[in-house]
Order: structure tokens, then C-alpha cells, then sequence
């Protein structure tokens, strides 16, 4: 479907002539109720474009959707360098190739079913969307990283399945697929799969009020795409994962199961991109064991890897959370003490230097020795 320009003749709405000029608001209508583009063939995400919708001049609320929609584009165009979206495209049309071909087991995974997916505490506490609701499910195993039962088993045995006939697809048919990650050689990207969707509507409605309470710098500017992934641990698969920053601003990961032993998580420490090779102080060394159907949520800057796994095997679900948003912002930041915690030290050091020194200034000018 192509993308519509005002009239249907590249002639600009009457009511867009008003607002063309207008700038985005520094922050979103929480009130609004953006509108649904799924059902469009878009060349960025459908949610990018909801996402970006709250932030759209009062003036332009009203309009009809294709006024939006030529309002916003015409925004991220200017954005995104054309190798950005041509890189969309052939994704595009890399995942339609696969879904004309594959047949998925469990269809009904492509769908949310609240109900069969997620244990009751979980539903209770998003349901509830509170501080305390959220924070009486969860353990905090080192600073900065949450813990909490999520997945029903039954979900996690029919995505793992669904996983395993996606491999015995991808070796009958000799298809060469994308694996989850430049670090990852096993697993595969869920999203090509045909479940964005479902991935985009667990990023939006479960996990995004829980960013909120635990990540509010971040969510404040909204998260509005993702990239889901399974990665597969084993013998004859990847053993361990070296230590790294996520490409996310949150990231979520939840074993699958099966039967295994090893693949323990290790943190040391949220980092911004200037210190994210700095070393770590004893307060930010963290362990995390993997539990099947239990998530593990942290920010994607927080420096981590994965231990070997020394027998069996794990599968996990991975999801990189992104906000455009916070990306832009961050873009012309210096200082990110409120969460990278060499930037912390460092402003600490500078506040007892400065401190240290108005002391002795004082000192001097009462005419007390400081020798």
C-alpha cells in the first residue's frame, strides 16, 4: 500500500497547511489515545508511528490518520539517512520471503493470550500499575537489575518448539537466515517469524509501565520498537557470551527452559558510551542464576555476560527495548550521572574537590593555618 500525500494527489490537506510549520512537544500527551497503523504497509514501524503521535501538535490531534501519517513521515525521513531505510526495505522484504515459505507450529504464539502466556502474579501486578504492585513481585539480585516469575510453562515449552521447527525448516530448505545478534550464531530473530505483533503489543502494554517505575528517565520519552530474539546455549550451540552492552535502552530476558547447568548472568555496572570500558567497583558485581519462566529486566547499558553453560541445554527469549526518543535527546547530553555510574563517581570527585577547596578559601580568609 503506498503511503498517502494529502489528497491522493500530492496536494497538502487544508488543515495541514496550518500546522506544517509547527514543532513536535517537548513531552508526550500521556492523555492521548494514539491510533493503531498496523493494518498500513509503512516503511518504518507501526508503533514508531503511534509512538510519535503523542508528541504531535495539539493542532494536528484532530486531523484524519493520513494527515498524520504524512506529518510524521516527512519528520523521520529527515532522520533516518536513506541507508537506514533501505536497510528497512530489504528487511521487509527478507521477512515476507520468509513467511510466504514457513509454517509456523503453534500459531496461535503470533497472538497475546494474556491468560495462557504470563503467571497470574505478573497480570495482577500490570493490572494494578503501581510502584508497590510491580516492586511486591520483584528481586533486585545487584543494584539496577529486577527480577520476577513471568512466563507459564506451557508457553515456554510451545516457543521452544516453535524455535525447534524453525531450525528444522531452515536446515530442509538450506534457507540462511539472520541469527539474533553479531554475538549469537544460534537462535533465531522471532520478529521474522511473523511475531512482531505480539512482541510489540508485550513491549507496549506489560513491559513499558514497569520501565516507567524502574527506568523513568528512559520511559518518560517512551519506548516504541524492539528487536525479539531466541539464543540458544549448548554443547553444540553457543556456550557462553562475553561481556557487553546491549543495543537497548531496556532489555528483557527470560529463560525458556530446558534442562541445564552454568549460563549464570554477571553485571558489572551501567555504563555510558565514554566509560563504558572503565573498570568496576565492588558495589556493581552481580550474579543472576537463570530460573525457567523467570525474567530477568535491566537497562541495556549495563555491562554484562554469560558464564558457559557446562551441560544441557538453554534457550532464552531476548528483548531489546529502543526509544528514537531518548536516542535523540541523549545525542546532545555530556553528563549522565543519574545513571551511568562512572559519571556519578567522577561528579562526586568534582563536588568533595570543590567542597575540599571552598573550605580552605574560608580558612585562608579567617587567617587560620591550614599547614
Amino acid at each position: 500500500m503506498a503511503l498517502p500525500t494529502g489528497n491522493g494527489n500530492g496536494v497538502l490537506f487544508p488543515a495541514m497547511l496550518q500546522v506544517t510549520s509547527s514543532r513536535l512537544r517537548l513531552s508526550p500527551n500521556s492523555e492521548h489515545k494514539p491510533e493503531a497503523y498496523d493494518d498500513l504497509k509503512l516503511e518504518f514501524s507501526p508503533l514508531l508511528f503511534s509512538s510519535l503521535e503523542r508528541y504531535l501538535p495539539p493542532a494536528m490531534l484532530n486531523l484524519s490518520r493520513d494527515a498524520k501519517i504524512q506529518f510524521m513521515r516527512d519528520i523521520l525521513v529527515r532522520y533516518f539517512p536513506e541507508a537506514e531505510r533501505t536497510r528497512i526495505q530489504k528487511q521487509r522484504e527478507y521477512r515476507e520471503q520468509i513467511m510466504s515459505h514457513y509454517q509456523p507450529l503453534y500459531k496461535e504464539l503470533q497472538t497475546l493470550d494474556e491468560t495462557k502466556f504470563f503467571v497470574p502474579s505478573f497480570l495482577q501486578a500490570v493490572n494494578a500499575g503501581t510502584e508497590e504492585s510491580f516492586r511486591n513481585i520483584i528481586i533486585e539480585p545487584t543494584p539496577g537489575v529486577y527480577s520476577f516469575e513471568m512466563l507459564q510453562p506451557n508457553f515456554c515449552e510451545m516457543l521452544i518448539s516453535e524455535v525447534e521447527n524453525i531450525e528444522t525448516w531452515v536446515h530442509d530448505k538450506k534457507f540462511k537466515i539472520m541469527r539474533p545478534n553479531t554475538m549469537n550464531k544460534y537462535g533465531a530473530v522471532l520478529d521474522d517469524f511473523g511475531l512482531e505483533p505480539m512482541l510489540n503489543k508485550l513491549m507496549d502494554i506489560y513491559l513499558r509501565p514497569m520501565a516507567k517505575v524502574f527506568f523513568p528517565e528512559i520511559n518518560k520519552l517512551a519506548l516504541d520498537s524492539h528487536h525479539g530474539f531466541i539464543v540458544e546455549y549448548g554443547a553444540d550451540k553457543d556456550v557462553e557470551l562475553g561481556f557487553h552492552v546491549d543495543d537497548s535502552e531496556v532489555t528483557l530476558n527470560v529463560c525458556l527452559g530446558k534442562e541445564f547447568f552454568g549460563g549464570e548472568l554477571y553485571f558489572r555496572g551501567v555504563r555510558c558510551d565514554k566509560h563504558v570500558n572503565t573498570g568496576t567497583h565492588q558495589e556493581e558485581v552481580g550474579y543472576y542464576s537463570h530460573i525457567p519462566g523467570r525474567a530477568v529486566l535491566h537497562r541495556g547499558r549495563h555491562r554484562h555476560g554469560a558464564r558457559a553453560t557446562t551441560s544441557g541445554e538453554r534457550l532464552n527469549l531476548i528483548m531489546w527495548c529502543r526509544s528514537s526518543a531518548y536516542r535523540e535527546l541523549k545525542r546532545y547530553q555530556t553528563d549522565f550521572s543519574s545513571w551511568c555510574g562512572e559519571c556519578l563517581r567522577r561528579k562526586k570527585e568534582r563536588q568533595h574537590r570543590a567542597v575540599a577547596a571552598t573550605k580552605m578559601e574560608l580558612l585562608k580568609r579567617d587567617g587560620i593555618s591550614t599547614s
